[in-house]
């Protein structure tokens, strides 16, 4: 599933506060001894016999817990069914809540806007006091997954940083020694290639979803001075100076030559395959992209190959952009026996499981008592070393998240202009902040 974010997720935040018939953030769920369960945590190996746990996941996170639901079965007698929702995944997700329909534990985008999006205050349980937390790199124990001041989303890998993904041999070929040290020299070095015969970069506009990073990592700077705040309060709007220069800007590079000549209808496929094999020389993108490239070569070859570094403005500054395979959320069942559960496959997940699940999915750890397996690429670790100094993306800071990307998609097809872009994009983060509520729209 490539990541994508509509703009039903506000449409749906609104059907599910319109659902509920008083104030359930007032609300926890009672123990049979009447304590509150929500804020209780089990022994993570505590005998859990009959009991019965429904995780919903994403064509590309269903296999993510495998290893911790065979063990967590082993260990605890708990019964866990890993149920694959089809795409698109988090408009699926939204309509099954709305009526009713809740797993136990699912994955999920743990950005305040999607967690408003599933109304996580009426359906999910908090997660304050979860006994990992003190074991997450305290750069990154706060980062996401909390709404209003309170923890609604149990984070699990590192979260997904916009940036530049490089083939090292091109570089090299071209005597680069050393990646870009900011936009202005990124578009610098492109041109210089581009007067070499070499394609700079790599755009997907056929499945048009990672358009949006190329305005993004332009905003970089802006959003660590408060642009999306700025934007959500209606100080700043997407026709304002910022965005709007990055989308023109964007739009200047690609007229300039500066891309693939298919830009038009390549497609996510198309850039990794493009990228590996040195057809094109960097591409704007998110961790996502670099799975694709796992799934076509080795970590001696990607290592061998395939660089990246963070970029803005002003510098080497990565924006993070938290997916739903990133982070896992337990809802509020109304049975207190599997809510707690679902609460002590969490603490197991992320505690005596944590270990094996690293080093199953052969990813990076949160936890630095907790090695990273020696067979991360070293691209996943320079994207996870970007993280403590990012800032947050759109769908990180903003209160509703327009289709820009759509948008951009129109634009490099030759339908929208960039103003247009603007001027849409607005609108829609306007309809959409006044749907969910927020004050001044």
């Amino acid at each position: 599933m490539q990541t994508k974010w509509t703009a039903l997720a506000a449409a749906a935040a609104l059907t599910l506060g319109l659902a509920a018939c008083s104030d359930p953030s007032v609300e926890t769920t009672a123990a049979p001894d009447g304590t509150a369960a929500a804020s209780a945590w089990a022994d993570p190996r505590a005998k859990l016999d009959g009991v019965k746990l429904t995780i919903w996941a994403a064509q590309n996170s269903n296999t993510v817990p495998k290893r911790v639901v065979e063990s967590f079965q082993q260990a605890t007698g708990a019964m866990v069914e890993v149920v694959t929702i089809p795409d698109p995944y988090e408009q699926g997700i939204q309509t099954k809540v709305a009526t009713g329909d809740k797993p136990d534990l699912a994955f999920w985008q743990p950005t305040a806007s999607m967690l408003t999006a599933i109304n996580a205050k009426a359906n999910l349980q908090p997660l304050d006091g979860a006994p990992w937390l003190p074991q997450l790199a305290p750069d990154l124990r706060d980062i996401t997954g909390l709404l209003d001041g309170t923890r609604y989303a149990a984070l699990i890998t590192s979260p997904a940083v916009e940036g530049v993904y490089y083939n090292k041999e091109v570089f090299a070929a071209n005597k680069i020694t050393d990646p870009p040290k900011s936009f202005d020299e990124m578009v610098t070095l492109a041109r210089t290639l581009k007067s070499k015969g070499v394609t700079p970069f790599f755009e997907m506009a056929g499945d048009k979803w990672a358009t949006q990073w190329w305005v993004q990592v332009q905003l970089a700077d802006a959003a660590k001075d408060g642009l999306w705040e700025k934007i959500n309060t209606g100080k700043e709007t997407f026709g304002g100076p910022a965005v709007l220069g990055a989308i023109k800007t964007y739009k200047s590079l690609i007229d300039a030559g500066l891309f693939n000549s298919d830009i038009k209808t390549a497609t996510f496929e198309d850039q990794g395959a493009a990228l590996l094999a040195g057809k094109a020389a960097m591409v704007v993108q998110v961790n996502s992209f670099f799975g694709q490239l796992q799934a076509k070569a080795d970590t001696a070859a990607l290592n061998e190959k395939i660089g990246f570094f963070p970029i803005s403005p002003s510098g080497n500054v990565g924006t993070f952009i938290p997916d739903q395979s990133n982070a896992l959320v337990a809802f509020k069942t109304g049975d207190a026996r599997r809510e707690a559960a679902a609460r002590q496959l969490l603490a197991f997940w992320m505690g005596p499981g944590y270990g094996d699940f690293v080093a199953d999915r052969n990813t990076v750890s949160l936890q630095p008592s907790v090695p990273s397996p020696q067979g991360v690429p070293q691209a996943l670790l320079d994207v996870h070393a970007s993280l403590p100094a990012s800032v947050g993306s759109m769908q990180a800071l903003a209160i509703a998240n327009p289709d820009l990307y759509l948008n951009l998609a129109d634009m490099i097809t030759g339908t929208m202009t960039p103003e247009k872009v603007a001027s849409a994009t607005q609108e829609q983060f306007a309809q959409l902040a006044k749907a969910a509520g927020a004050p001044g729209f």
